[in-house]
């Protein structure tokens, strides 16, 4: 036999091993479970049916949860989007990430749209062997997709997603392929209450009610009414889903997540550090229905989704992962007693807070008691309650528990039962007869700061110039590639890099796993977030 048929015949078969191994993973993976997420941006649970309010229906999510488990301690880490997706996504606090501040990786800042924010677009080099948990799904066979919205507060990878897309969609998966995928659902925003403000009302403001710390205005019932009305929005958009779900017989045994990436759109709701600010509503729909229409009342923060979402994918969460997984083959048997939640840069304003949640009792520490709790964020200043709050505060027509939020000094400690006052408006500090809830709460904190080497005490100008010495991303070095015989094996200098490779007719990458036949043409490179990726290697046979 010629030299010529014995290579072809090689790379044949080790092309037919490659897709017999290929096969018998997607048979196994046929046993795993579809994972849906339904994000909705900027809502806190007070506001939904499953937990209390009838002023509006949502019979959508109502159906979800009547088939699901609803959860009453459902945190956020940080009250404000791109920090908490940054938490979700690799199952660690963004004070350890360095992605604490307000949108870090930005790359529009560039173009100049942001000129009252000094600060270039980086994504801050995280700590080894952090990665974007759907990488690891991904390895075990799971179609990955996710849509509209990225926002980590750091440049993706390549290797978290199969698409990333407004069409992203389970039916672009290959027969038979388990999934991940999510949702995301804008239109209940924080900026809906101001584009929305003049769109059809679905509940009327004079049935809405107004909580305690906000003046009962007609503009604040107005905006109250307007996110209720986004609400049924989304709650359409995620019926359209659920239906698509059932159509195709996947909703009985697959699992969906449905919550919100922070607290409500309001002022003293989002960005601050309020249970109005940090809870959000959770629900979870198990395979076969399972406990449907029961609730939960254990702690689970953001940095929980990750390790748990791969429990239940029977993969064991890596050790660098600072959240636990509450369900799944891994469930940690001792559940969090506590929740940690951080506020740093907001926008272009800055004030370092540091927070501590039990079930009954949470702790607040401020850092910078000269602010008050109510920062001039330009974005937030277009709504039209903050307008009212600020006309008002200056008129002197605010109580003394509408003025709390805006004033200034802010008190250094804040400590509240939850219990007794959900609404966190009595301060008790100063209570002789929990010093020792106050101490004990003080030192749970301190110890979770030196734990978790938070960040937030070091300037953001200092860790920019660590990560982007000479005002650059720095690259990660050149693959190496390795002769073995009838393939190539393929070596990143950075030791917890990822390894990504495509053929010429691929549009996505494929993460690098064995040696690739030397029969196929191919690209390949390195990646790592807080690095720019190395150059792209290519090879032809």
């Amino acid at each position: 036999m010629k030299k010529h048929s014995v290579i072809v015949l090689l790379a044949l078969f080790l092309l037919n091993c490659k897709e017999r191994k290929e096969s018998v993973s997607t048979e196994k993976a046929q046993d795993l479970p579809n994972i849906i997420w339904l994000v909705a941006e900027d809502q806190s649970p007070e506001r939904f049916a499953m937990y209390g309010d009838s002023t509006i229906s949502l019979p959508n999510l109502e159906s979800l949860a009547s088939d699901g488990v609803t959860f009453t301690n459902a945190v956020a880490p940080v009250p404000v989007c791109a920090p908490a997706r940054s938490s979700i996504i690799t199952g660690m606090y963004p004070t350890t990430l360095g992605t604490h501040n307000m949108r870090t990786h930005a790359p529009w800042k560039q173009e100049g749209n942001e000129p009252t924010i000094p600060i270039p677009s980086y994504s801050p080099i995280v700590p080894q062997g952090t990665r974007m948990f759907t990488e690891y799904l991904r390895k075990k066979g799971y179609y990955t997709a996710n849509g509209p919205k990225e926002d980590y507060n750091f440049e993706k990878t390549d290797a978290a997603w199969d698409e990333s897309s407004n069409e992203r969609h389970w039916r672009k998966r290959k027969e038979g392929q388990p999934f991940f995928m999510v949702f995301n659902f804008g239109v209940c925003h924080e900026s809906g209450i101001w584009r929305k403000g003049d769109s059809t009302l679905y509940v009327s403001p004079e049935s809405v009610s107004v909580p305690p710390y906000f003046p009962n205005t007609k503009i604040v019932r107005h905006d109250i009414a307007v996110n209720y009305s986004n609400l049924k929005r989304m709650d359409d958009q995620v019926g359209e889903i659920i239906e698509d779900l059932k159509e195709d017989g996947l909703y009985e045994n697959s699992i969906i997540f449905f919550y919100g990436d922070h607290g409500g759109p309001f002022p003293r709701h989002k960005r601050a550090l309020y249970d109005t600010g940090l809870k959000v509503p959770l629900i979870i729909k198990f395979p076969k229905n399972k406990d449907a229409g029961s609730k939960d009342d254990r702690l689970i923060s953001f940095i929980d989704f990750a390790p748990t979402v791969l429990s239940l994918a029977g993969i064991e969460p890596p050790k660098v992962m600072q959240g636990v997984a509450q369900f799944g083959e891994f469930e940690v048997r001792d559940k969090p007693k506590y929740t940690f939640h951080s506020s740093d840069r907001f926008d272009e304003l800055y004030d370092r807070l540091r927070a501590v949640r039990s079930a009954r009792y949470k702790y607040i520490k401020s850092f910078n008691t000269d602010l008050p709790h109510a920062l001039p964020v330009s974005y937030r200043e277009q709504m039209p309650l903050m307008q009212e709050l600020n006309k008002l505060y200056a008129e002197g027509k605010l109580n003394e528990t509408q003025s709390l939020w805006l004033k200034a000094p802010k008190p250094e400690e804040e400590l509240y039962d939850l219990q007794n006052d959900p609404y966190e408006l009595n301060n008790l500090v100063d209570r002789p007869e929990l010093k020792d809830t106050l101490n004990h709460f003080r030192s749970v904190l301190g110890d979770w700061i030196k734990k978790t080497k938070d960040l937030g005490e070091y300037p953001e100008n200092e860790l920019i110039s660590q990560w982007l010495p000479n005002g650059e991303q720095l690259r990660l070095p050149p693959l190496q590639m390795e002769d073995k015989g009838d393939s190539v094996r393929l070596i990143a200098k950075k030791t917890d890099a990822t390894i990504v490779w495509r053929q010429p007719q691929d549009s996505i990458w494929h993460i690098y796993a064995v040696p690739l036949p030397k029969s196929l043409s191919f690209e390949a490179k390195a990646e790592r977030i807080g690095y720019r990726d190395s150059e792209i290697l290519k090879y032809t046979p």
